[in-house]
């Protein structure tokens, strides 16, 4: 196992291409948000004092949480490539067989997410000169690797049936523009239709997302909104800092959604792997 992860490692970071274009969809969403987006943003909540570092916060979490999707999805990359020049054939010939192969290309995905996403923070922090709260960084951390876990689980299963690295790159293409819309990166959710909010609303990455925004925004949501809880409800449903059903989700409440969304997630991967197994 051990060797078969440390292949796999070093075919992602050595291709610094691909490592690049597995950010871009990050790069891009916080590209926007320099050149465009920040400007129109603070403009419209003008009102509220320290706005420029509040939002700030708001641009990383969402930017977060595109890393982990589009990090994860270029890693798994490399079992379609090995199922097309037929190189898994000869890895399950190992002593891991097949579960042991198919759970290597898993972790991997799962460990490389979360260092790209821990590479986004560092990268994000010193441009925004913003320093993270010491307090929050294991809770940063926990978010991490569930965004990580569930990213590389729904990718899985979304690439389980490709056989070539061409029809891959289609369809990375558009998961890498699309994932900026769907954790509201791009456009604020609160002022989209409300169909596009309910299609947000079902990606589990805009449940990660809100997580990130929650942590890192903590402090300074308390301090801007002082005594004004009409006004933060108002902007944290919004700027998707907190989601909405029927009322505003808890922190709680929305952990235990993508707890939920990667269980299910799992089992699926589970019944693939057992029948591709079976298959072979």
């Amino acid at each position: 196992m051990l060797a078969l992860l440390k292949r796999n490692f070093t075919l992602y970071f050595r291709n610094r291409s691909g490592v690049f274009f597995s950010l871009l969809g990050a790069l891009i969403s916080f590209l926007l948000y320099i050149i465009f987006l920040q400007k129109n943003l603070t403009d419209a909540w003008s009102q509220l004092p320290d706005n420029t570092s509040l939002l700030n916060n708001w641009l990383m979490g969402g930017t977060l949480a595109v890393t982990g999707i589009t990090t994860s999805f270029t890693a798994l990359t490399q079992m379609v490539q090995d199922r097309e020049n037929h190189v898994d054939q000869d890895l399950i010939l190992t002593d891991l067989g097949s579960w042991g192969l198919q759970a290597s290309y898993l972790i991997s995905s799962i460990v490389i997410s979360f260092v790209m996403q821990l590479f986004m923070f560092v990268v994000m922090s010193l441009y925004f000169q913003e320093s993270p709260d010491w307090s929050h960084l294991a809770e940063v951390a926990l978010i991490m690797l569930l965004s990580s876990v569930l990213s590389s689980l729904v990718n899985a299963l979304l690439i389980h049936r490709f056989q070539s690295v061409d029809s891959l790159g289609k369809l990375a293409t558009i998961v890498g523009t699309a994932s900026g819309f769907l954790v509201g990166t791009y456009v604020p959710l609160g002022v989209l239709p409300n169909f596009a909010q309910f299609l947000m609303k079902c990606t589990p990455a805009t449940y990660i997302a809100s997580l990130y925004r929650q942590v890192l925004m903590k402090e300074q949501l308390a301090d801007t909104f002082v005594g004004n809880s009409d006004l933060l409800a108002e902007f944290q449903e919004k700027m998707g800092i907190v989601l909405k059903w029927k009322e505003l989700l808890t922190k709680e409440q929305t952990y235990l959604i993508v707890v939920s969304i990667s269980l299910v997630a799992i089992l699926l991967w589970l019944l693939l792997v057992k029948v591709s197994s079976k298959r072979k």
